[in-house]
């Protein structure tokens, strides 16, 4: 087959890469990306003309597969002689329909997208690893499939670690099982040694990712509380945030840990997806609305300035007005700082697709505007709460939008600018919260 890309070395190219989804996709796309600088390619930034794009997807909503369509057909108009690789969630789930696509090259689920690197080096045009049925049909996730240690790197203040992958709860509107299998982790032992790597590698901050990570370590006979304990130890790293943890699954040993440790934040990012119990138990979440409150008040009480966050699903089926109404009193009358909220879009396979009182498109987006009316008073009321309290502050090499200044975040979630300064990127410096220093991009 005739090469028609043009490399800028024989054997290496000009590689991007577009991450769509949660943290834990970031992380794994900074490891496949880090692999291939090691092999010697450029990497670039995905709206540059390379010769190789990356999409690593998401599976979630139909919005998330709308934005990797639209990645795809950017990168070949930027490059229609390049190299496309999509992978992950999506292309797990509906490989056929994305090697289809013009100008995919190759697609890899969750259960091979590691290998990319490896295909690469055996292959750089990847020329002879064009969609066929054994590299599109990944709909069958290798339930066995190892455990990938992965983190990000590049950040001179912070690092994604990833603890865990999979799930085996099985939520009736979720897919995200069938695109990453079952749960499953490394060692305490063995995430130690990545963090102290992250360590060497001069971060400051960790922020630990998984799909499920309060399941970490049950293949193992082990918790995640015992690698909590180990991570505080570690010399050179200053903070720790937990991404997400379900409700139910956040003990109070847990909590209390957070609450006296050397190095994790008061931050907490606990789905709720529901503020009822009858939604709740439609989609079979494994915890009541008693039980979260009874979480957040227990954080609150431990860590009165805590940043709680929770994931909230609107227009779920079942969800009419009058329980829509029930369950945005619910979250109204709780502590959290600030929600993300999804509106509940059908998943091909999931239980969800067979139950009733699916309600219409249009009820699903007013429900969902009103939970983020909900979240943005929730946010004000926060960071209201917050002025004038001295918290440290973690200073970013992101740049704010002045050019002039550069953001950071407090230990709590709060995003606060300064004058830039080259000398405090990665500094800790406590800092008093006021109207000006607050950024806009606070969330």
């Amino acid at each position: 087959m005739a090469i028609a890309t043009r490399y800028s070395t024989p054997l290496t190219m000009l590689i991007a890469a577009h991450t769509l989804g949660c943290k834990l996709n970031f992380a794994e796309t900074s490891h496949l990306m880090r692999q291939m600088a090691e092999q010697g390619h450029t990497i670039v930034d995905f709206s540059d003309k390379a010769d190789l794009y990356i999409v690593n997807t998401c599976t979630v909503t139909a919005m998330a597969e709308k934005k990797c369509r639209n990645a795809v057909r950017q990168a070949v108009a930027l490059n229609p002689s390049a190299r496309v690789a999509v992978i992950g969630c999506f292309a797990q789930r509906a490989a056929d329909t994305i090697a289809a696509m013009p100008g995919v090259t190759l697609v890899l689920g969750n259960d091979r997208k590691h290998l990319l690197p490896q295909m690469l080096a055996t292959d750089p045009t990847l020329s002879s690893t064009l969609p066929s049925t054994r590299d599109a049909d990944t709909t069958d996730f290798d339930t066995n499939a190892d455990f990938q240690l992965q983190y990000s790197t590049g950040d001179r203040t912070r690092s994604f670690l990833k603890i865990q992958d999979g799930c085996d709860y099985f939520c009736t509107y979720c897919a995200i099982p069938f695109a990453r299998g079952r749960s499953r982790s490394a060692t305490v032992e063995q995430t130690i040694k990545a963090a102290q790597q992250i360590a060497h590698s001069g971060a400051t901050e960790i922020v630990l990712t998984g799909v499920n990570t309060g399941t970490f370590g049950q293949q193992h006979g082990q918790q995640l509380i015992d690698l909590l304990r180990r991570l505080d130890d570690i010399e050179g790293i200053a903070r720790y945030r937990i991404s997400s943890i379900e409700p139910n699954l956040l003990t109070d040993e847990i909590i209390d840990f957070v609450a006296t440790s050397r190095a994790f934040l008061p931050h907490f990012h606990i789905p709720l997806q529901a503020g009822t119990d009858r939604l709740l138990r439609a989609m079979h979440r494994r915890y009541t609305t008693a039980l979260y409150s009874q979480k957040l008040q227990t954080i609150k009480s431990l860590m009165p300035d805590a940043c709680i966050a929770a994931d909230i699903m609107a227009g779920f089926n079942g969800e009419d007005e009058a329980e829509f109404d029930k369950a945005k009193a619910f979250v109204a009358s709780l502590p959290i700082s600030y929600l993300h909220v999804f509106t509940y879009s059908e998943r091909p396979g999931t239980a969800a697709l067979r139950q009733e009182g699916r309600i219409d498109i249009a009820t699903r987006r007013a429900h969902t505007q009103q939970m983020l009316l909900l979240s943005d008073k929730k946010h004000r009321d926060f960071i209201n709460s917050q002025l004038g309290k001295v918290r440290p502050v973690l200073w970013e090499s992101t740049p704010h939008s002045n050019q002039s200044l550069m953001l950071g975040w407090t230990d709590n979630y709060i995003r606060l600018c300064r004058p830039f300064s080259d000398t405090m990127i990665g500094k800790i410096e406590s800092v008093v919260i006021k109207p000006d220093n607050i950024a806009a991009e606070s969330v």
